[in-house]
């Protein structure tokens, strides 16, 4: 029999999870049920949030019986399962995708109206976990989304940050962090699991010892201790029964105080151990400009791996009486080098808590381990010092000099009297103080390793880690990323979605080709003005939300250009201010330059220590603050920056965009995974020949996006002998905005605040801004003369809509699942009665 099909096993009567039923009149009784059992109030006396509250838990009780039976399904068919391992989870909101996802937003929104509420205000009132930075947190949560509507035996691993990423005010335009206390309120979708907890080691010493055969092993002891302790949240797929599970370990004190501290009086020592081990998981990703930011990082990633690893290794040895066969029953994604510790973690359990040789225990964790590469910046290659791992690793330091020793001495044999090589590929960086490198080690340590659009793949084969594809050509290989349909069209576009579904049905819910079938309308004029329609109404929906929220007033018949995304150098929003500059003087010289109205609308967030960064955004705010007040240009030209961009902001900002700024220089951006939400929503991209812009144009056609700029290829030539002054010696354009910024035109306090940005653009450019101006400027003339041609722009939209199918997370994850996981599908059956 085929185990994905074997039957339950047949549970006591009083045990069993039949599914809830959903209808108007259950999802009443069930809210009101919780407003008195669960939170004991009354129609009277209930707040707006125990209102939101019991309308979770009433929810959550469809959840929870999918959910047993999820579990109870990959044990007993013993399922191969993926554990996905991740520094960043960028959930979002969960109200409304688990009630679409469920197949019950109808009959909650009938409720809750029949009630004297609505749904969508209640919807709003969730609290988002800042659980990430931006595009490697949202991959992953459109990840798992994919992995539970395709069936898939899936665990999303990461950690319970108490501060997430910060919350972002400006004040005189500059970024001012705030701390994110997304904790201060309960979370209706998680459940903490205090039984469940994982003691993780640091520091102490390693003793070699003789086993009772003579064979020397090794014992970490005198250690630090902390607890890691469970909080799961349950991820439903889309139609069908699977309810998949993100598991968030909190750092815990092993003791909450030390009595004998306690009784003499010294109170701050008595809870030491339990504050400074809580701290590991207090906020997400401290600033590491400093050397304690590193430790706490370093010991963040290996907090994580920790847990993960032994709740793995538990669930294995409740079906198997060994782990002889982990690599068949397990694989684990390692998302980026962050987790990329599990590798010596898994080897020291299998050796030193297991029994296992060496070689016996590498060829299991090699076949266990694949890694995801996120990036070509070499910053983001992690290093960390071997003085760190001596120090709070010493078991992990002899066991990566063991991977190091083996893995060289195979590339000594297959490149003899390749010295040159064997220093570049060691995991070992001489040199100063010495350092590991996560990226080696994990391409080491994996059987696959995974770039994450073409460009990006082929650039890691040829430039940034050649060597290791010389090595092991096989391992290498493509998975383009993509986004889930149901939150980033389903959910947050609720016009558009209706709008196609009317017209091709509901299946591209689960399968996003289905869009091809809307090229059919492209020269419907009926359909055409309905794509118009509901982008002007998603466009009136941010513009009724900035008014209330910010006092800010746009025109909804204006062009909205939006660009928002983590603000770096490399993703060149200061291009676009500088754009915005030169559009305002022309507009000063000749009111009549520009045929549409434009607004400019901007969103993200620069990390604390980044100065340029938040130099760069202080630079917008004041470019906004001078356009958005002059009379001569304000009603053709708009600047906004949205404060405190996140996921909730971005269901707000993809459908009522116009344009997508998708304009990082070639060759630097990973993929993106904001140019493909944009493209699903029916905005135009205007970008370079980077990251998953090259696969996008190939699927929309040239015809239907506005690419610039010099490629790959012309950004490597043009380094050899690039001179950016001469640019400003030679083009007026340029000219005129950089000396109009170093005086005090936009900020009239600090004539010499942006100097740094001039110095930088006048002495190297490293991001060839002032190289890829003119072209810059040509596709945005492009566009302003597009616009007004009503009919072509909605054919272009639809166009967009229409052919971007590939980019579901659906279809990544699928390759993901056969060409690297080799894992099936595994339906959830239902525990009969």
């Amino acid at each position: 029999m085929d185990r994905s099909q074997a039957p339950l096993k047949r549970r006591p009567t009083l045990w069993r999870t039949p599914f809830v039923e959903a209808d108007k009149e259950h999802a009443q009784r069930a809210f009101v049920r919780h407003v008195q059992a669960s939170l004991g109030r009354d129609e009277i006396s209930a707040t707006a949030w125990d209102r939101y509250q019991a309308l979770c838990f009433s929810v959550r009780e469809h959840l929870i019986s999918r959910w047993i039976n999820t579990q109870q399904t990959y044990y007993h068919t013993k399922a191969r399962r993926v554990y996905y391992l991740s520094m960043e989870f960028l959930m979002g909101r969960a109200l409304r995708n688990t009630l679409l996802n469920l197949g019950i937003h109808d009959e909650y929104e009938q409720a809750m109206s029949a009630l004297g509420m609505s749904l969508g205000e209640l919807e709003d009132m969730g609290v988002e976990p800042g659980l990430g930075n931006g595009g490697l947190g949202r991959l992953a949560a459109c990840f798992l989304d994919s992995m539970a509507t395709l069936a898939l035996p899936a665990y999303g691993f990461g950690l319970r940050y108490d501060y997430g990423i910060f919350r972002q005010k400006f004040v005189d335009g500059r970024q001012v962090e705030e701390p994110d206390d997304w904790t201060r309120l309960p979370n209706p979708w998680e459940i903490p699991r205090p039984e469940t907890t994982v003691r993780v080691q640091f520091g102490g010493r390693v003793q070699v010892y003789a086993d009772d055969k003579g064979r020397l092993r090794h014992r970490w002891l005198d250690t630090q201790d902390v607890l890691a302790m469970a909080y799961d949240t349950p991820i439903p797929g889309y139609g069908n029964k699977t309810v998949n599970t993100l598991r968030l370990w909190s750092a815990r004190g092993t003791e909450d105080f030390d009595l004998e501290d306690f009784n003499v009086g010294d109170y701050v020592g008595a809870v030491e151990h339990k504050v400074l081990a809580e701290n590991i998981t207090k906020v997400l990703y401290p600033n590491d400009n400093v050397y304690s930011g590193k430790e706490l990082r370093f010991k963040q990633q290996y907090f994580l791996v920790a847990a993960t690893m032994a709740d793995a290794i538990r669930r294995h040895l409740v079906m198997y009486p060994s782990l002889d066969n982990l690599a068949e029953t397990s694989v684990f994604q390692l998302n980026d080098t962050h987790p990329a510790l599990a590798i010596p973690e898994l080897l020291r359990i299998l050796i030193d808590e297991h029994g296992h040789d060496f070689d016996q225990a590498w060829e299991i964790t090699r076949k266990c381990m694949a890694y995801t590469n996120h990036t070509l910046l070499p910053e983001a290659m992690e290093k960390w010092s071997v003085d760190l791992f001596a120090r709070l690793l010493p078991r992990h330091l002899q066991l990566i000099n063991d991977i190091n020793s083996r893995f060289l001495a195979l590339v000594r044999k297959r490149f003899p009297r390749d010295d040159e090589l064997v220093r570049r590929v060691s995991i070992y960086e001489e040199g100063g103080a010495k350092r590991i490198r996560m990226a080696h080690l994990a391409m080491a340590g994996s059987f696959s390793v995974n770039g994450v659009a073409e460009l990006h793949t082929e650039l890691l084969r040829t430039r940034v880690v050649p060597d290791f594809h010389r090595i092991w050509p096989n391992k290498f290989n493509n998975k383009t990323n993509g986004v889930t349909q149901r939150r980033w069209l389903l959910a947050c576009n609720r016009p558009l979605a209706k709008l196609i579904t009317d017209r091709i049905g509901d299946a591209w819910v689960v399968n996003l080709d289905h869009l091809r079938d809307l090229e059919r309308f492209k020269d419907d004029p009926e359909f055409l003005a309905d794509i118009e329609r509901v982008k002007l109404e998603a466009k009136m929906r941010l513009v009724s939300y900035l008014k209330t929220k910010c006092d800010f007033d746009l025109d909804p018949n204006s062009l909205f250009d939006i660009q928002i995304k983590r603000i770096h150098e490399y993703k060149r929003q200061l291009l676009s201010a500088l754009h915005i500059i030169h559009l305002y003087l022309r507009l000063k010289r000749d009111p009549s330059s520009l045929k549409t109205p434009h607004t400019f609308v901007f969103g993200g967030k620069a990390a604390p220590g980044y100065a340029m960064a938040k130099l760069h955004i202080k630079l917008i705010n004041d470019i906004s603050a001078r356009v958005n007040n002059d009379p001569q240009t304000r009603d053709m030209l708009r600047v906004f920056f949205y404060p405190n961009y996140n996921v909730s902001a971005a269901e707000l900002l993809f459908p009522a965009a116009d344009v997508s700024e998708q304009i990082s220089t070639a060759g630097f951006e990973a993929s993106g995974t904001g140019n493909m939400k944009f493209a699903l929503n029916g905005a135009l991209t205007l970008g370079t020949l980077d990251g998953a812009n090259i696969e996008i144009a190939r699927e929309v056609g040239d015809e239907n996006i506005f690419i610039f700029g010099h490629t790959v290829e012309e950004v490597a030539r043009l380094r050899r002998d690039y001179d950016p002054s001469a640019i400003y010696r030679e083009n007026l354009d340029v000219a005129e905005f950089l000396d109009l910024l170093s005086g005090d035109y936009f900020n009239p306090e600090d004539r010499g605040l942006y100097r740094p940005i001039i110095d930088a653009l006048m002495h190297k450019d490293y991001y060839l801004l002032l190289a890829d101006f003119a072209s810059y400027k040509k596709a945005h003339t492009k566009i302003d003369e597009a616009y007004t041609d009503r009919k072509r722009w909605n054919q272009m939209a639809l166009a967009n809509i229409a052919r971007i199918g590939i980019f579901s997370s659906d279809r990544t994850i699928g390759e993901y699942a056969d060409d690297i996981w080799r894992l099936k599908p595994v339906p959830v059956l239902v525990d009969e009665a």
